[in-house]
């Protein structure tokens, strides 16, 4: 078992790497599994992550506190926004989808934007 929160654990790291440079795709929930995956797996691989000079920190106050900084909680927003209306004028949906996918990222926000700062 052991092995396979190590696998998934680097796994999660690299699609994370990748929502670095990707803008719709979400970066700290996949690092935060993988810091999950790594608590169970390799505590040297946690350390790393924890340790991280740009993610360590965003990591950790979710741990501590369930917090997400301001700037997370506007990156979501903008990213949630701009993928609303990507989904909208790349699939022309029918109105029941776009009230179900609007109302889903409404849920989302207003769990975002409930978390501490």
């Amino acid at each position: 078992m052991r092995q396979a929160y190590m696998i998934i654990g680097c796994l999660m790291v690299a699609i994370g790497a990748i929502g670095v440079v990707l803008p719709l795709l979400p970066t700290t929930p996949f690092l935060l599994i993988a810091a999950g995956c790594f608590a169970r797996s390799s505590p040297r691989l946690e350390a790393w992550l924890l340790s991280h000079r740009r993610f360590g920190p965003l990591l950790a106050a979710w741990r501590e506190r369930g917090a997400i900084p301001r700037s997370g909680k506007l990156l979501s927003t903008a990213g949630m926004t701009l993928g609303f209306y990507a989904f909208y004028k790349g699939s022309h949906p029918g109105p029941l989808l776009m009230l179900v996918v609007a109302a889903v990222f409404v849920l989302i926000g207003f769990y975002v934007w409930s978390r501490p700062e």
